[in-house]
């Protein structure tokens, strides 16, 4: 097989799929499967509620989107782009990426490709997927059918950094498969591909890139308590360090998303399975986690000092995204300062790009 000989589905069309989906059908047919009858519903009339993508390139000659199983039966390269969210106990949520695997073993053939663009714990696509295809069925995995993993980098809300412009992992079940897979995204990745050996490999790689920043970004935000009980101005302090030619520049600020503040769990919790205690990343995620507490008890002294009532005070949060220039909530901690707030005050949030 060739690249040439595919027939592609993306399967989820979010944030990730959808621009995945339009991408391709620049120089391809592409059908986009979606089980969300109503997205689905909106996309088919141009219209991206994450505002990612515009109406012209949806509505392409060459993007049929569906929710109808039977219509992605004709294809021979899944890729399977779905959330992997984690649950109330910071566990991880394999339920979507299960479910989208069960619905693509129905329908697998001998020589298709699946490949898995979810984020995901070393090992899930063949310890956790794999069985499902190959049990839904009936086929043997590196001998009937074949799998890929090349993870999204997909960035809400940034027009600079798009799919095509960020260099983009591939990795497949064995040479031939890997070989498909990268030669298949070079078709669209203008800024390149990084084929690794394995996919493992693949999906450790993705899942570190955001526990670094979910790190880099607790260091700052506790250097800015400490420096904030110092009385040191933290922003002074920042712009001071980076006159060297190697400090790593980061703000203090809410970790969410569906990113920095869900993939550091995918990897400890595969940490645990070993009985390994990952001490370090647990301690960025803590501290992460505790921004809103802290930044409300900051907003109750500043407020004390300036004589103003702390109870019952109407209090307006200015944007509900879990960063600017986007509508997306996942994980917002907003919604953490909101509560803590709710407590004693009448609250109230206002975010231009979130529609009610």
């Amino acid at each position: 097989m060739t690249i040439n000989d595919l027939n592609i589905a993306v399967i989820g069309l979010g944030y990730v799929g959808l621009p995945l989906a339009v991408e391709f059908a620049k120089n391809k047919k592409i059908t986009g499967f979606d089980s969300d009858v109503e997205r689905v519903k909106q996309l088919r009339q141009g219209y991206d509620l994450t505002r990612e993508i515009e109406e012209q390139k949806i509505l392409s000659k060459n993007l049929y989107i569906t929710n109808i199983l039977d219509e992605i039966a004709f294809a021979n390269c899944y890729i399977i782009a779905v959330p992997t969210p984690i649950t109330s106990n910071k566990q991880p949520d394999l339920t979507l990426l299960s479910q989208a695997t069960s619905l693509i073993s129905g329908l697998l053939k001998k020589g298709d490709l699946v490949i898995y663009e979810s984020t995901v714990f070393p090992g899930c696509t063949e310890e956790v997927c794999v069985p499902i295809l190959e049990n839904g069925s009936n086929l043997h995995y590196n001998k009937d059918f074949f799998c890929g993993y090349s993870p999204e980098r997909i960035n809400p809300g940034d027009k600079k950094h798009t799919i095509s412009k960020i260099i983009k992992i591939t990795s497949g079940s064995n040479s031939k498969a890997a070989r498909i897979v990268d030669n298949l995204y070079k078709e669209i990745i203008l800024a390149g591909t990084y084929k690794v050996e394995s996919i493992k490999i693949a999906e450790a790689a993705k899942v570190i890139e955001n526990t670094q920043r979910d790190l880099n970004i607790a260091l700052i935000n506790e250097l800015s308590i400490l420096f904030n009980k110092l009385d040191i101005d933290t922003e002074a302090v920042l712009k001071a360090a980076e006159t060297k030619w190697n400090f790593n520049s980061y703000r203090p600020g809410l970790v969410g998303g569906h990113c920095i503040s869900v993939d550091p769990y995918y990897l400890t919790y595969k940490a645990r399975k070993i009985n390994f205690k990952p001490e370090i990343i647990l301690a960025g995620r803590k501290i992460n986690d505790n921004m809103p507490s802290h930044i409300v008890k900051v907003l109750k002294r500043e407020m004390k000092i300036k004589k103003i009532e702390f109870k019952k005070s109407n209090i307006l949060i200015l944007g509900l995204a879990f960063k600017e220039n986007c509508n997306d909530i996942r994980n917002t901690q907003v919604v953490d300062i909101y509560k803590l707030l709710k407590k004693s005050c009448n609250v109230d949030i206002f975010d231009p790009l979130i529609q009610s």
